[in-house]
């Protein structure tokens, strides 16, 4: 037992001094990591050899310090391939993109999280930095987010904000539980939901929702561009999204990624 606390914490705190190189960037020291960590220095020394040794960390001898590793990078691929749809589903993204001159998403469950499965987008019609594949989504801030969030079963909803809370992103973000509340049961009436600067300061998006076999929510199709241009397209946009999440349920269980319907 006591070997297996021990394996515990030298896992624990090896994750510890990657998160500490990745928030200090490259070139930070051992015995600046030992200070933000407030962890001896030979402990972290040990770590560090290890996660040398495996890749996730490399030396950079230009800067005296440690930076993040290659395998990090594979770990992130790995990941973003994982929650990647087939082509068909990949192929109406890019077809509702090209069509309306927006950026276009696909939002799944994963785990206990809404995490964009897939992102469709160019430097003319981008989508907001921050939402990149394989990684959670603001769900109570991004249109296919609180599609999501309108049809998740209420413990799953309770357990998703406890955990993510309600963070102010832009001048329009919900702001508590109440107002979340009659915003998703407002979606769940319409089968659509709306974003306007609530995401990204002057980025606006609609999403409608993907059907799975058994009739549940299993994802969300959505849009984003900027509020003038959204303003002016609204119910275009609003009903090529919904025609698309449409032909998207009635795509074979396959097209999808590996992701947990309801969780």
């Amino acid at each position: 037992m006591a070997s297996e606390r021990t394996t515990g914490s030298s896992i624990t705190r090896a994750l510890r001094v990657v998160e500490a190189v990745a928030a200090a960037g490259d070139g930070v020291t051992a015995k600046a990591i030992a200070r933000r960590l407030s962890c001896p220095l030979p402990t972290v020394y040990r770590a560090l050899g290890t996660l040398l040794e495996e890749g996730y960390l490399v030396r950079l001898p230009g800067v005296r310090g440690y930076g993040l590793g290659y395998r990090v990078a594979e770990l992130h691929r790995s990941l973003t391939d994982q929650v990647r749809p087939a082509p068909a589903v990949r192929a109406l993204l890019h077809e509702i993109h090209s069509g309306v001159g927006a950026g276009a998403y696909l939002t799944v469950f994963r785990a206990a999280e809404i995490v964009v499965a897939h992102v469709d987008s160019c430097a003319d019609h981008p989508s907001p930095e921050a939402m990149r594949a394989g990684e959670p989504t603001a769900a109570h801030a991004t249109a296919a987010g609180k599609v999501m969030l309108a049809w998740l079963r209420p413990t799953h909803l309770a357990a998703l904000l406890d955990r993510a809370g309600l963070p102010g992103l832009a001048p329009q973000t919900v702001p508590d539980r109440r107002a979340l509340d009659r915003e998703l049961m407002r979606i769940r009436s319409d089968g659509a939901a709306v974003e306007v600067d609530e995401y990204v300061r002057g980025v606006a998006g609609v999403a409608a929702p993907v059907y799975g076999a058994g009739g549940e929510v299993s994802g969300a199709i959505g849009v984003t561009l900027s509020c003038a241009d959204f303003t002016a397209r609204r119910w275009e946009l609003e009903r090529v999204v919904r025609e698309a999440a449409d032909r998207a349920s009635l795509l074979r269980d396959e097209d999808w990624p590996a992701a947990d319907a309801q969780f």
